[in-house]
């Protein structure tokens, strides 16, 4: 991993998830399996899966857990040589619990490493040597509701983006219960100011009070490309339009496949990796839609975060086949059906 530079940072938190072994109340589980969990380091072992040099970037607590991710993300190809220890505050954790076909995550990150990264976080010479080599930074909302600190990190990210010459990829990620209390302005600011924004229609009408991609592009200004998941499971993607004129935004729409689902945690990281992957790769919007949806697809049918996306000579055809060919196509836990 030494001889890994970059292309792709995800700067965020990640955590241990302990997933019950079993549907009975959560006060009557004796054992847990352990994971790593994290929408930002799901989507560096995303990216890092589909072929793309990508390093993460955060704090952990000098701890067992802690430790635990650091290999995790190492064993799935990611480089992890800019995050910092914390002899002070744990690593983060959650339990994921389902109960009568019903999932819940049950968070326990207050006063964790992560949340205490601030912007002079970014200066660190790991973190800034880094940053300077990266062609893609990808953050979250849920990083900005952290703390105040996490917070002035990311106006300090942005801040930095022209001078460093990186593109800005933000997912909402809006999680309702992390921001209760709290100002949304920072990420508003983080939003308006990213070059990919990824949302779902679903969360932006809790978020914006809208769903409406055309709504979207008003509240967030003209500079970003913005995709939008909506309900009907159809990835839509607004690119600028010349001299950010809304009227001219260029619109690809790509509905996702029928997929036998498992599991829907971490599908919608998986999307925001396999999308970055085909824009990094410098694929067409189609392409970069279906490399979304393809990755969704596999994290969909597993009880992960994530999954190892359909292996490079499947992935090109359906990245490049006809469009009733694409919408012909379903994957489940055996694989995929053509």
């Amino acid at each position: 991993m030494a001889d890994l530079v970059p292309r792709a940072i995800c700067l965020g938190e990640a955590m241990i998830m302990l997933a019950a072994d079993t549907g009975a109340p959560l006060e009557e589980v004796e054992t847990f399996r352990r994971s790593v969990g994290g929408a930002e380091c799901n989507v560096a072992g995303g990216l890092a899966a589909l072929g793309i040099p990508t390093g993460w970037i955060s704090r952990l607590g000098a701890d067992g857990f802690g430790r635990y991710v650091l290999q995790d993300l190492r064993d799935r190809g990611v480089e992890v040589g800019g995050v910092e220890d914390d002899p002070g505050r744990p690593t983060g954790l959650y339990v994921k619990h389902t109960l009568a076909g019903r999932t819940r995550m049950h968070y326990y990150r207050s006063g964790s490493a992560a949340s205490a990264m601030d912007a002079d976080f970014l200066d660190r010479p790991a973190v800034r040597n880094r940053l300077v080599g990266a062609e893609l930074v990808h953050t979250t909302g849920i990083t900005a509701a952290l703390s105040e600190e996490t917070a002035g990190m990311l106006d300090r990210l942005a801040a930095l983006r022209d001078s460093l010459g990186f593109m800005l990829s933000v997912d909402l990620n809006w999680r309702p219960a992390l921001w209760r209390g709290k100002d949304p302005a920072p990420l508003w600011r983080l939003l308006r100011a990213a070059d990919v924004v990824l949302i779902g229609a679903d969360e932006a009408m809790l978020f914006a009070g809208t769903g409406d991609p055309a709504e979207l592009r008003r509240l967030l200004g003209p500079r970003a490309t913005i995709v939008v998941k909506s309900d009907a499971h159809v990835a839509l993607a607004l690119e600028p339009g010349e001299n950010g004129e809304v009227a001219r935004d260029r619109r690809t729409e790509v509905p996702a496949l029928t997929v036998d689902v498992v599991e829907p945690v971490g599908a919608g990281d998986a999307f925001a990796a396999g999308f970055l992957a085909a824009t990094l790769q410098g694929l067409p919007m189609e392409q970069r839609l279906r490399s979304g949806h393809l990755s969704a697809a596999a994290v969909l049918t597993v009880p992960d975060d994530h999954a190892e996306p359909p292996e490079p000579s499947l992935r090109q055809a359906l990245l490049q086949c006809p469009a009733e060919e694409w919408a012909g196509t379903r994957i489940g836990p055996a694989g995929v059906m053509v």
